[in-house]
């Protein structure tokens, strides 16, 4: 969709359709005032009717017949005042954006709601974030055309100069936000047999190439020659060669950078192996390599953004397969830091891929790195599903850190522990570590603990189970596809991060 900041009244716009909101039981002013005196008192009757109160997301539509030069007049309600935040904004551009698209209108203009709120900068880039993500659609592998991507255009109207400016800056960075959360979300919708390790490899080179990013692709031979026995051990069992993906931002000014580390867990599909999953519980494992996508779709804004630190992206991919090569519960393997690890449970896999991964982080000399996996149905348990991801840390900054960048984009994160009972929990007889907890409730914190043993540096886990795809119906999040999690959230935290 084409995006540009206009100034002056919307209701001179002649645009197919004009959007306008309102808080839910606050008095008509500003363009919404404007737009009522022209079309003779319209909102207000809307308003004493009780067809159209403000509340969050309530959508109506009136048709001006000339009144004013728009065919058709949107209102969105942004809810209570009170609770009033960018999310609403997103929450509101999305609904009025999707109602839009049922109307058929090509060329949309829309106020940037909640100004008097918040800074214009932050209101049109969560317009902007909150009309594409709401329209976002997946077409995947159908034979028939997609529908026509409606509305074509969206034109914000500013009311001054200074605001233009303002709202033109955080537009544009709302485009680069929704394209790489777009780009995550076409990736886990992808069926396994398209999005296999190498596809994934594949697609992140074409983007470093187009965003000017250094990529490496790293292949069997070269994880053998790092010894990296834990992510191989659950390669092995798959027909489907792993790939070890490497993004860099400023590679070439390392030296004098402070350097981000992201590392995103890219199981493309998970049988469980031979602790095999149930057939419920294996229905929507392609969507394991999510925190892999959203890696990559992160390192994707991050260099759009041209973010003044060192970012790097590490994107460990596999599948977990069963087979005659594929390993099994009890057998002994060693990470590439030297660190035996007993295989308790083969379904326990994506800790494995993401112990190579942290262990080769540590060679960036990383001011901080943080993981983001579909780790563990503890923490489904935990949290519940589609409403939060756990977060642990052993760095207080990077932890505050992380809850900073969730509050500004909604993408929730509650912080976990990492009581030192955890670690008795992955103690082994045979070897230095378990890769899955014995006990009958070892609770999500065992998994983090068993990571914990793998880095050397200030970290973070997110383990973002039960977020991955849209579990209920979301304004810009479809339910039952992907919701593209952690991307914005992996953005505003380098961004933010000093």
């Amino acid at each position: 969709m084409q995006i540009e900041v206009l100034y002056g009244p919307i209701q001179a716009s002649d645009a197919d359709g004009i959007v306008l909101s309102l808080f839910e039981g606050a008095p008509l002013e500003g363009a919404v005032k404007a737009v009522d005196e022209a079309l003779g008192g319209a909102v207000a009757g809307l308003i004493a009717s009780g067809d159209f109160g403000g509340k969050a997301q309530q959508i109506a539509v009136l048709y001006p017949r000339g009144a004013i030069p728009a065919r058709r007049v949107i209102l969105v309600g942004l809810g209570a005042a009170e609770t009033f935040d960018a999310d609403a904004v997103r929450q509101a551009a999305a609904v009025a954006a999707k109602k839009a698209r049922e109307l058929q209108v090509s060329r949309l203009a829309s106020v940037l709601h909640g100004t008097g709120k918040l800074p214009a900068e932050q209101a049109a880039q969560a317009t902007v974030e909150g009309s594409e993500l709401g329209l976002y659609s997946y077409h995947g592998q159908k034979t028939a055309p997609p529908p026509p991507a409606l509305p074509q255009s969206l034109e914000l109207m500013a009311s001054d100069e200074a605001e233009m400016a303002a709202a033109a800056e955080g537009a544009a960075r709302g485009q680069v936000v929704a394209a790489a959360v777009a780009l995550t979300r076409d990736l886990v919708n992808l069926p396994p047999n398209i999005c296999t390790p190498a596809y994934l490899a594949q697609v992140a080179v074409e983007m470093a190439q187009q965003s000017g990013l250094r990529v490496e692709v790293l292949e069997r031979k070269q994880m053998e020659a790092l010894k990296m026995g834990a992510l191989l051990a659950v390669a092995q069992g798959s027909d489907t060669p792993p790939r070890f993906i490497v993004l860099e931002h400023n590679a070439d000014r390392a030296a004098d950078l402070k350097t981000v580390v992201l590392v995103g867990k890219g199981v493309t599909f998970d049988t469980g192996g031979y602790d095999l999953k149930t057939r419920e519980g294996m229905a929507n494992m392609k969507v394991d390599m999510a925190g892999a996508a959203a890696v990559i779709g992160a390192m994707q804004a991050v260099a759009a953004l041209d973010l003044p630190l060192h970012v790097v992206g590490l994107a460990p991919a596999a599948d977990n397969m069963i087979g005659s090569r594929a390993y099994r519960p009890q057998e002994v393997i060693t990470a590439s830091n030297g660190t035996t690890i007993e295989v308790v449970s083969t379904d326990a896999e994506g800790r494995l891929l993401l112990a190579d991964a942290l262990v080769y982080a540590a060679r960036f000399q990383p001011a901080a790195v943080v993981d983001i996996a579909t780790l563990t149905g503890a923490c489904m348990t935990a949290l519940g599903v589609g409403v939060a991801a756990g977060l642990f840390s052993n760095d207080d900054a990077l932890r505050d850190a992380l809850l900073a960048a969730s509050a500004r984009t909604a993408e929730r994160l509650w912080p976990l522990p990492l009581f030192p009972e955890y670690e008795k929990m992955i103690e082994s007889d045979t070897a230095d570590v378990v890769n899955s907890s014995r006990e009958k409730f070892p609770g999500v914190g065992a998994s983090a603990t068993f990571l914990k043993r793998f880095v050397s540096y200030p970290w973070a886990h997110i383990d973002m189970a039960g977020m991955a795809v849209g579990e209920k119906e979301h304004p810009y999040i479809a339910r039952g596809k992907a919701s593209g999690f952690g991307v914005r959230l992996l953005i505003e935290f380098v961004r933010g991060w000093q």
